[in-house]
């Protein structure tokens, strides 16, 4: 990918984020309040959990929301002040959008 190519570079790097975030593992309320401090587990990756992994749908699903959110936006964009933003969106879909319609695609 060429270093200049903005629009690819801000949407690949959403979507990574948005993969990332749909990867983790939920937290459950209750360990989030806590409990005595000598009940704490310790040690060297004594609090890590494993995180999901997603299906290739799940991936494609991710993938099609953030595009889907993108042309939502630009879309809602009307006003002449905000062109360029909306322009920015929809080449920013588009590139999401050819990532799944390439070869391979789901």
């Amino acid at each position: 990918m060429r270093a200049r190519d903005k629009a690819a570079v801000s949407a690949l790097r959403a979507t990574l984020a948005a993969l990332d975030n749909a990867e983790a593992v939920p937290v459950d309320e209750a360990e989030l309040r806590g409990s005595a401090i000598e009940h704490a587990p310790v040690g060297a990756g004594a609090t890590e959990a494993a995180r999901r992994e997603l299906s290739e749908r799940g991936v494609v699903d991710v993938v099609r929301a953030e595009a889907a959110e993108r042309l939502e936006i630009a879309a809602q964009s009307t006003a002449p002040a905000h062109a360029d933003r909306a322009a920015r969106l929809r080449a920013e879909a588009a590139v999401l959008l050819r990532f799944l319609d390439g070869p391979g695609a789901a």
